[in-house]
């Protein structure tokens, strides 16, 4: 059968759908700017399994699950599910743990910079400026012969594990489950993680995700890194297109709001997003793909992918547990204060450049001429 996601209008439509149903997961309940950010909706669910005590980002987000869950029953179903592992494990955990730290000193992964941009946030071009240029040293590796070794075919009921684990925290939130009085599960009842649509309807648009996003191929990071590599601009018509409907549905619903200062869970410190996500695009070229994309392999079953997402996950809780995170702008005593990341968050995002310096140095394969 011939898959038509895979064509130009496919990746086109899967780029416009994910900027739409993020706008309306902003609408019915999401926070503003954050209709679906794999980074903020992994730091919450850290959060809601006491990984961390940030009390207003804690909330077991349904879409990440089922992002994953999509991707395994469409994989099934297309007979494209293949478990696979063992391509330099601890690495991609690191990695997964640094592109985090980079994204929450912006405070957003690539598909919410996106958004963030389609909703007048101009603190997200400096941020797409540094993805690109992460993505840009990723390639630059990746031509002189950087490689983390390939993987090898697993058991099928090996790549079952990642999906069941998804599995167990939908039924986490679906039930409401408490474990103890005044324990997990944790949900804010105030700030970002408060803001959230009803599970149903978060369910449905993360499974839309992972079955157009598996289908299409859709990846932000793939995206810079086919117009560098080979001038191939089929990926990033799909980016285009969610910024397009993604501004469309705000200047439609008039949640356009241009400009630097006062936008949702953000801050204007321009050289802290520019680092920030230079470091998560670096990790993300290293790791082989963006946040999103992580996802949906780890639902085809490359458990390679999940130790990624996992690496991303403790990364959230490192960051929040240890004061690495970045902190919105805010108005204190009557003045507008600009927000970011402290000293130690600062460390952290240089640290992780260093780490994935010597990773795609070390990691290179001898090119025989």
């Amino acid at each position: 059968m011939k898959n038509i996601f895979s064509s130009r209008i496919g990746i086109i439509i899967t780029g416009a759908a994910i900027g739409t149903i993020a706008v309306l997961l902003q609408v019915t309940g999401n926070p503003p700017n954050m209709g679906i950010c794999v980074a903020c909706f992994e730091r919450d669910i850290a959060g809601a399994l006491g990984l961390h005590r940030a009390a207003v980002v804690q909330y077991l987000r349904p879409e990440i699950p089922a992002i994953v869950l999509g991707s395994f029953i469409i994989s099934l179903i297309m007979k494209e599910y293949k478990p696979r592992a063992g391509s330099s494990t601890v690495i991609r955990f690191f990695l997964g743990v640094f592109a985090m730290i980079g994204a929450l000193a912006f405070l957003g992964c690539p598909w919410r910079a996106l958004l963030r941009l389609a909703g007048g946030d101009l603190n997200a071009v400096t941020a797409l400026l540094g993805l690109v240029l992460g993505i840009t040293g990723g390639v630059l590796f990746l031509n002189n012969g950087y490689s983390l070794g390939r993987s090898y075919d697993n058991r099928k009921s090996s790549g079952w594990i990642f999906p069941a684990f998804m599995l167990v925290l939908v039924l986490l939130n679906v039930f409401d489950v408490s474990f103890s009085e005044g324990g997990p599960i944790f949900s804010s009842t105030a700030g970002p993680g408060s803001m959230h649509a009803s599970v149903w309807i978060s369910l449905t648009a993360g499974l839309v995700f992972g079955v157009l996003a598996q289908r299409s191929r859709f990846c932000t990071m793939g995206s810079i890194r086919d117009i560098i590599l080979a001038r191939d601009f089929h990926l990033i018509s799909g980016v285009a297109a969610l910024l397009a409907s993604a501004t469309i549905g705000n200047l439609i619903l008039r949640k356009f709001n241009p400009g630097f200062t006062s936008q949702p869970v953000a801050h204007s410190a321009h050289l802290w997003n520019f680092l920030g996500m230079a470091l998560a695009g670096l990790a993300f070229a290293l790791a082989g793909g963006c946040p999103g994309r992580q996802l949906i392999l780890s639902g085809e079953g490359d458990a390679d992918a999940g130790i990624f997402v996992l690496g991303m996950t403790t990364g959230a809780a490192i960051s929040h547990n240890f004061s690495m995170a970045g902190k919105p702008d805010a108005v204190i005593d009557g003045l507008y204060t600009v927000g970011g990341i402290g000293p130690w968050g600062q460390i952290a995002v240089i640290t992780g450049i260093l780490f994935c310096l010597i990773v795609g140095f070390t990691m290179r394969e001898k090119i025989r001429v």
